[in-house]
């Protein structure tokens, strides 16, 4: 499917939205080895408008999964690596004063894109780190007074490496529960990994999207009618019941020091929105919340001191908490 085949209406279908996903997942393919999951958790969280953090060892092909995304999507991609000596103004921009002009012309920074990849945001300093919040927040960014919108689908992907300690700065509390996913990514299987070798062991550089075949097939219109159809999936009020008791018993639990807020019902439920739209149906299931609830909760969560000494672990107990809440029939 092309961009020209996918009809650009003002309202589409939860069958049109599915076969949209299907292309985008047939373009990544052509690129991308495995992370079908990973995949599907930056599609839900696409179209239920959150940002991505993606953890996982370097050489896993998070950036070019990123990059991969944006192409597919026919976004305006942009990239900032983050360093100890990154500034604030060197992602939002600054006014500068143009001495032929005698004015100040705003110089936008590389924060104005739909979709930005902040690589490696953990090596920079919580200053820094926190130039990303209203924009995380409310989609604009303030400059010396003044409010500058960012396109209604500017989505964040972040990445971080899990194996280093020396020169990172740990994320905040506040920016991680800005976040509506923390995703693991992990080794590729051996089948997987001989796939990726086979394909790219005679490429010299960097491969590009565009090298590879990978074709938009979709637009932004198209993305603002996705983000409609997924409004109208329906979640019963039982359904919305039991995401808040799930919430809510991460703040009772005696091995958490820290439990989710409201703000991750209100992020649960719309991703388990998207999740249903993503497969077609207009109501929600007590399986989407299941299957979403280690990726909205896992950055949500501090263990209490008595679990760290213990062992214990977030995945394990986020998993406790889904199998004792219980579900809807």
């Amino acid at each position: 499917m092309t961009e020209s085949e996918v009809p650009n209406l003002a309202e589409m279908s939860l069958a049109e939205v599915a076969g949209l996903a299907d292309a985008i997942r047939g373009q990544i393919a052509k690129a991308v080895v495995g992370q079908a999951e990973t995949l599907d958790h930056l599609l839900i969280a696409l179209m239920a408008r959150g940002h991505v953090l993606l953890e996982g060892p370097p050489g896993t092909a998070k950036t070019f999964l990123a990059q991969c995304f944006a192409a597919t999507l026919g976004l305006d991609f942009g990239r900032i690596q983050f360093t100890p000596d990154l500034m604030p103004g060197d992602i939002l921009g600054s006014n500068l004063f143009n001495f032929q002009t005698s004015q100040f012309t705003l110089t936008h920074g590389p924060i104005f894109c739909d979709l930005l990849l902040a690589d490696e945001i953990n090596r920079t300093p919580p200053k820094t780190q926190a130039a990303l919040l209203e924009a995380m927040q409310e989609r604009r960014v303030t400059l010396d007074g003044s409010a500058h919108a960012l396109p209604a689908h500017f989505t964040v992907v972040a990445t971080q490496n899990p194996i280093e300690s020396q020169g990172v700065y740990p994320l905040p509390e506040a920016q991680l529960d800005r976040f509506l996913f923390k995703l693991l990514v992990g080794y590729p299987s051996l089948e997987e990994e001989c796939r990726i070798v086979a394909r790219y062991g005679e490429n010299r550089g960097a491969p590009r999207p565009a090298d590879l075949g990978i074709e938009a097939v979709t637009s932004a219109e198209q993305l603002e009618a996705v983000t409609r159809a997924v409004a109208g999936v329906t979640l019963a009020d039982s359904v919305t019941d039991y995401i808040v008791r799930l919430v809510r018993a991460t703040r009772e639990s005696p091995d958490l020091s820290n439990g989710a807020s409201p703000r991750a019902a209100v992020l649960l439920a719309g991703a388990a929105r998207a999740r249903a739209a993503l497969d077609g149906r207009d109501y929600v299931v007590p399986d989407d919340v299941k299957a979403l609830a280690g990726s909205v909760l896992r950055h949500r969560l501090l263990l209490s001191p008595a679990a760290e000494i213990e062992g214990k672990q977030v995945e394990q107990l986020v998993e406790q908490l889904v199998e004792q809440t219980e579900a809807p029939r």
